[in-house]
């Protein structure tokens, strides 16, 4: 069995929290966040987790074999400079890595000498449409020239303390949203990008909401273009007010044999009852010749639908992870992962601010 702490008690934190409990080697025995009232929530979630006072405490807490970080964005680096030098346990941090380029040479030195398996939570590798496309696009495509990623979704939903409203706490909506998609493209293309560009902004969400007389400055749109060393190009196309679309994420891979699609439906919660069981996520594989699409439905689990709104991602993610805790696989997600993640990301910020593409050597 595998004792989970937790950090950071806010919404994903409950997902993560649900999902473990589905594991049959995991339990969450503590968890740690300043809100207190989170905190308690959290616990009785987990079965009366112990609630840690401080991550001083939640480290000092005995019963743990694991953690999960969960907390605000901005947060990520100092915690984890506190978890290598007090109790450097397996750690599923979930992303982004850093916020500030600055920290990028931080969590590098760090993550070299850590002692301990340290994944990075980029779960919507795991998406079962997406793991299908990810398992089929090479001998599908005939080798993939275009790669796009069309994210049509809800805005940023309320988080505590609002930090989820500015670029300063999150890194920008192309670090804090974004990151997962830079993520897809490398993985699904076996490749490093050289070159990006975007163009992004905020056209309509959060314009009339204040924090102590502050605007919100995130962005809720834009387009990045990305080309990777082999040649292959990659869009991103990104929406957070169009959550009407039957489906969330639309992923396609073209190659001169075929194109192959992953379509993924948003959170259930979301789809309007009226308009009778949300959409089923689909793999179609539209060949050149002869013509004509392949359409596969990839039914999710419906007990992983209910425990969280990632497609059943992270119940996937938390398997693997839970593997290599107990010895018995290896990380899929590393630090280095996270951080390339997060620097195209920042290239992305960088470009949609100046208008000028940023060159790339990861």
């Amino acid at each position: 069995m595998v004792n989970y702490g937790i950090i950071g008690c806010g919404m994903m934190a409950r997902e993560h929290i649900q999902n473990i409990g589905l594991l049959p080697h995991g339990t969450v025995t503590a968890v740690f966040d300043p809100v207190r009232d989170l905190a308690e929530s959290a616990a009785t979630l987990a079965g009366d987790a112990y609630v840690a006072d401080s991550l001083e405490d939640l480290l000092a807490f005995e019963n743990i074999d694991a953690l999960v970080i969960v907390s605000p964005n901005y947060l990520h680096v100092d915690q984890m400079k506190i978890i290598a030098k007090k109790r450097p346990l397996p750690v599923l941090c979930e992303k982004p890595l850093y916020t500030d380029p600055a920290q990028a040479t931080v969590i590098a030195d760090l993550a070299a000498e850590y002692p301990a398996p340290f994944w990075v939570a980029m779960e919507y590798r795991y998406m079962p449409p997406v793991a299908a496309l990810i398992e089929q696009a090479d001998q599908a495509t005939g080798g993939i020239k275009m790669l796009t990623v069309r994210e049509h979704r809800f805005p940023f939903l309320p988080k505590i303390g609002d930090w989820n409203r500015f670029n300063a706490k999150t890194g920008g909506t192309l670090v804090e949203k974004c990151c997962h998609f830079f993520d897809l493209m490398r993985l699904i293309l076996k490749d490093e990008p050289i070159r990006v560009m975007a163009s992004a902004g905020q056209g309509f969400n959060h314009l009339e909401e204040r924090y102590n007389d502050e605007t919100p400055d995130i962005w809720d749109h834009g387009y990045v273009i990305i080309d990777f060393k082999g040649g292959a190009r990659a869009m991103l196309e990104l929406c957070m007010f169009a959550e009407g679309s039957r489906y969330q994420e639309e992923i396609s891979a073209v190659g001169p044999k075929a194109k192959i699609e992953a379509l993924v439906p948003g959170p259930g919660r979301f789809w309007p009852k009226a308009l009778g069981e949300p959409p089923v996520p689909q793999l179609i594989i539209s060949p050149r010749a002869p013509k004509g699409p392949f359409t596969s439905e990839i039914p999710v689990d419906p007990t992983l639908l209910e425990a969280g709104d990632h497609n059943g991602s992270t119940f996937y993610q938390h398997q693997r992870f839970n593997a290599v805790v107990r010895g018995e696989g290896v990380v899929e997600v590393t630090a280095d992962d996270g951080m390339k993640a997060v620097a195209i990301g920042l290239a992305a910020q960088e470009s949609a601010r100046t208008g000028q593409a940023v060159m790339l050597d990861l």
